[in-house]
């Protein structure tokens, strides 16, 4: 009986890596890898403020102002942004909300800049359009280190339960400054002060997370035809 001869198994043949792939790679997963957080206490004769902070998170969110509308626009920023928060805070709210809603939002941003340090790697832009229900609001942002803030809400009522609604551009002035980004904000269709204030949250938390997140391309440079942000 004859016998046929079978050739050997071989592995399928990979091309090896050039060092300038396997650099680019490397650097690559060392800018994945570094964690990206920060832990801000800000104290004052009028609040008391701790924010802890993980960019790279799944949205997890913990937030204890003291101001239950604040709260929950928080809780927006870290679901929607997929940014792990814990935040407590305690002021005088038995004046009103105002310093409180302003300090979180100062050491929100404060943190923000922590968190991103040189800002090396990032994407760095970020904007979305969030619809919530009649309510459709435009957001777009950089993370330039120039702070500028375009305001653009039309809000109807004075009021949101008890939460004063001219402190949302109150938030978002303090968050802008010391975070040192340029945020523009623009309403584009709502008559609900809710629905308005809730999409302009989520539309800021998306964009948040687009330009958060590190661009591989990048290869952890600073994302500036000047080199430097």
């Amino acid at each position: 009986m004859q016998t046929r001869d079978t050739a050997p198994q071989t592995s399928p043949k990979t091309s090896p890596q050039t060092s300038d792939q396997a650099h680019s790679i490397n650097v690559n997963l060392e800018t994945l890898t570094t964690a990206r957080t920060a832990s801000v206490r800000r104290t004052t004769g009028e609040t008391d403020v701790h924010v802890s902070i993980n960019l790279d998170g799944t949205g997890q969110c913990s937030a204890d102002t003291g101001v239950p509308f604040l709260d929950h626009m928080l809780d927006q920023i870290s679901s929607h942004g997929l940014i792990d928060l814990d935040i407590k805070a305690t002021g005088d709210i038995e004046i009103d909300d105002h310093h409180t809603n302003e300090d979180v939002g100062i050491t929100l941003g404060q943190a923000f800049a922590q968190a991103l340090g040189d800002r090396k790697g990032i994407t760095r832009f970020g904007h979305f359009v969030a619809p919530l229900d009649e309510a459709l609001v435009q957001v777009a942002l950089d993370f330039s280190g120039r702070p500028h803030l375009g305001y653009g809400l039309d809000i109807p009522t004075q009021r949101v339960g008890t939460y004063d609604t001219q402190l949302v551009r109150e938030f978002f002035v303090a968050i802008v400054n010391h975070a040192q980004m340029t945020l523009h904000i623009r309403q584009l269709d709502g008559i609900n002060s809710h629905h308005i204030i809730e999409a302009t949250f989520k539309a800021f938390a998306r964009s948040l997370r687009m330009a958060t997140e590190v661009d591989p391309r990048r290869a952890g440079k600073i994302p500036s035809s000047k080199g430097v942000l």
